[in-house]
């Protein structure tokens, strides 16, 4: 099995070091080993967590709600990702209503 350093797992997940080193502390990852230069290691399985994490986040949840839903059972996950959802769409509603007032404004300036 192929494990990434910290560095490739960055490069493969567009997640930063520091965003990773957040996922550790919050007890969302963990690396699965070290390399003989002592440099953290992560499998794969990890790497898909990671992205997993950052697709949660891109979708505005913090990293608290992740971990209370990441493990879930899918009863609890689906129920969450469906609030988000009713959220998101609110949300992108209002954002075409500002971008017609926008252009409402623009065009009577």
């Amino acid at each position: 099995m192929e494990r990434k350093t910290l560095r490739e797992i960055c490069c493969s997940t567009g997640v930063t070091r520091r965003a990773i080193q957040g996922y550790e502390k919050a007890g969302l990852v963990a690396a699965s080993g070290k390399n003989k230069y002592g440099h953290l290691l992560y499998d794969h399985a990890s790497e898909e967590r990671i992205s997993e994490i950052r697709f949660y986040q891109k979708i505005g949840f913090s990293l608290k709600n992740i971990s209370g839903i990441i493990d879930a059972p899918n009863e609890l996950k689906k129920a969450a990702l469906q609030k988000q959802l009713v959220i998101m769409e609110v949300r992108c509603r209002e954002t075409q209503e500002n971008i017609k007032k926008l252009n409402q404004l623009l065009a009577d300036l």
